[in-house]
């Protein structure tokens, strides 16, 4: 089954899978949740539990919400998952196509397209930002 991979920090990208429940459930980490965000042609299918075991932002979807974790975008056909058409690749790639980087602030959430380069540069930064506080805090400690 052709379908869109949709990763954190990385293009999407067309992938080809199984169409089975449990290569779903490995790509996504976890039980699926599917949503018809657009139209009933396609599917966005991602962890069901993503939110709440703390996976990394991805992407935000045009009504706000926000994506976490890897997903994939697939066809629907008769209430059954499918491959993408071409068009519907090409559709969907050109809107999930750049990462995201999601930074909060005093006005609420600010989301920033970059290139995985950058993406992998600001999240090395944060990573150090937090083991810094954490030497602080433990120094505060003694």
């Amino acid at each position: 089954m052709q379908v869109l991979l949709v990763e954190p920090g990385k293009e999407a990208r067309p992938f080809e899978m199984e169409d089975t429940l449990k290569a779903m459930q490995d790509i996504v980490g976890g039980h699926i949740q599917a949503t018809h965000t657009w139209n009933n042609s396609v599917a966005l299918v991602c962890n069901e539990d993503g939110k709440l075991t703390g996976l990394p932002a991805n992407r935000q979807l045009g009504n706000g919400d926000i994506v976490v974790g890897t997903f994939v975008v697939c066809g629907l056909k008769d209430d059954e998952f499918c491959s993408l058409s071409n068009k519907q690749m090409e559709q969907y790639k050109a809107m999930f196509q750049n990462p995201e980087l999601f930074f909060y602030c005093d006005s609420g959430l600010l989301v920033k397209k970059c290139s995985p380069e950058e993406y992998a540069q600001v999240m090395q930064d944060r990573e150090g930002q937090k083991k810094a506080a954490h030497k602080r805090h433990k120094e505060q400690e003694r």
